[in-house]
Formats: C-alpha cells, sequence, structure tokens
C-alpha cells in the first residue's frame, strides 16, 4: 500500500501486526515497474522493520491509466430493465472501455467529494487488476503473466449527468470526472496471494448489504480484457483495469440513492474493505 505519516507519501507492506515501511524511494508505480526482485528486497526490508501504528492509507497508487470495462451481463439487466433497454448484441462480441483520469484517484477513509453540478451521485463496486509487466499483442493465454495485483475500485458516477451525456455516444465525460470521482484501495494484493477468476464481492451503505456478486459471472475475463486493451498498443506497469460495475454493486440497480454522510463500504475477499463516507452537497 501506499501511506502517509507526517506530510509525505511512502510505499508500505501490510503485515499482521500492522504497515511496515518498504525502504524504497520512490512511488508504488516505481516499484511496480522495478520488477519483481526489487520486490522481493522491499518484503525483507519491511519484515526487519517495525510496523507503523500511525500510518494512514492513501490510494495504493497512482494509475498510470484507469480503463474500466462493462463485463457483468447481470449487472446490465438490472439496469437496462429499469430503462426499458435490451443489452446490445455488440457487448457479447466486444469488451469495450473507456478511460478515466488518473489525478482524480483518491484513498480509502478519505472523503468522497459530492460534485456541485449533480444530484445523484452514484457508487460502483468493481475489481481492478494493476499491470505489471509491460507488453503489446498480449494473448489471453499469457495474460495472468502480466498481472501485477488487484485492489478494489469505486467508480463514482454522477447519474444525472451520465443521462444527458450517454446519447451523445462519446461516452462519460463530468459525469465521471471531477477531483475524487475514482476510490481505489485499501492495497494491492499480488497476483501470487489473489484469484481474480473467483472473489467474492460485497457493498455496505451505513452497515447494510446493497449488493454480492462474484467475480466469476464476468461476461468477458480480466485476459480478454488485457489482450483486447494490447492490440498494437503497449501496456505499462501501473496501468489498472477495471471489471465494471458488479450485479448489485451500484444504487442504480435498485432504485436507491446516496444520501451526504452515507459510509460507503465495498469487501473483496482476500483484498480487504475499501471505506470512504460521502461528503456534503454544495450548491451551483
Amino acid at each position: 500500500m501506499t501511506y502517509a505519516l507526517g506530510s509525505g507519501e511512502r510505499v508500505g507492506l501490510q503485515l499482521d501486526d500492522g504497515v511496515h515501511d518498504a525502504g524504497f524511494d520512490g512511488t508504488m508505480v516505481d516499484l511496480i515497474g522495478a520488477g519483481p526482485e526489487r520486490l522481493a528486497d522491499v518484503e525483507r526490508h519491511a519484515r526487519s522493520s517495525l510496523a507503523l501504528p500511525e500510518a494512514r492509507l492513501r490510494a495504493p497508487l497512482r494509475p498510470r491509466s484507469l480503463r474500466d470495462f462493462l463485463t457483468f451481463e447481470r449487472h446490465l439487466h438490472n439496469v437496462f430493465s429499469r430503462l426499458g433497454r435490451e443489452i446490445s448484441q455488440e457487448w457479447y462480441r466486444v469488451p469495450g472501455y473507456y478511460k478515466g483520469m488518473p489525478d482524480t484517484v483518491i484513498g480509502p477513509e478519505q472523503e468522497i467529494p459530492w460534485p456541485s453540478y449533480s444530484e445523484f451521485l452514484d457508487h460502483e463496486l468493481e475489481l481492478a487488476a494493476v499491470i505489471g509487466r509491460p507488453g503489446r499483442d498480449i494473448p489471453a493465454e499469457r495474460a495472468h503473466e502480466h498481472v501485477f495485483g488487484w485492489t478494489i475500485w469505486n467508480d463514482l458516477s454522477a447519474r444525472d449527468v451520465q443521462a444527458v451525456e450517454l446519447p451523445l455516444n462519446m461516452g462519460p465525460g463530468k459525469a465521471k470526472d471531477w477531483d475524487g470521482s475514482n476510490v481505489l484501495g485499501p492495497c494491492i494484493v499480488t497476483a501470487d496471494e489473489f484469484d481474480g477468476t473467483d472473489a467474492r464481492m460485497a457493498v455496505r451503505i451505513n452497515t447494510e448489504t446493497w449488493g454480492e456478486a462474484n467475480s466469476s459471472e464476468m461476461h468477458h475475463s480480466f485476459a480478454d480484457l488485457i489482450a483486447y486493451a494490447s492490440q498494437d498498443q503497449m501496456l505499462h506497469p501501473g496501468e489498472v483495469f477495471g471489471s465494471g460495475t458488479a450485479p448489485g454493486g451500484s444504487g442504480i440497480e435498485l432504485d436507491r440513492r446516496l444520501q451526504p454522510d452515507d459510509v460507503i463500504e465495498m469487501e473483496i475477499e482476500g483484498i480487504g474493505v475499501l471505506r470512504n463516507r460521502v461528503g456534503q452537497r454544495h450548491g451551483r
């Protein structure tokens, strides 16, 4: 993870007794790009150092890029059935995605800003893969070799703005982009310790469970996503790929809305809990 202690941020490791410094003078993206031998060095350093009880977790990385896909058929059915729409046949053929803005990312326990131009803020529970090894034209059967690890992504949406933008057929814009509109965390679990193909996922609002799912429900696998995105394009360490919203992972599926001061807890078994409080509405 990345942690703050005092005025700066540093890379750390979560061990049984808490956060330990990694002994690395760079960012998480720098560490990922340094390769597995450097990762082994920082683990040895962390295990020989003392825990830091005052460490405050931040977003585990500032991604080089954000690609968000749409892979869960049940999520689409839940949303489209309310809108009187059907899932297009193209969705079954192509793992389409949009690109988010890395500078909008915040981390666990940080307040989610409510955008001044929206009245309908919604959460989205996603599993995210972090690219660890560069590659281009990656075959699906070797995609796992390029995954450094896994984290939780709360991909927030201004739904009222989204309803205006989507008919333009240009993808989301201000419906997705404001400072703090993407939350990652609480950590990155390395690929050797987590199975992204069979992960239980849940979202709770003020301790009430609003949705549960499993990553095994994905129609397009992460291997498919990596293979598709890497066609004629080099992928780099520190890029993040999102699964898209898990079934039941958003309020729009349930016709329920977030309110100021709501506490969102997103849990993926094997990664942990990403917890944030929703901020206050601000006038236009």
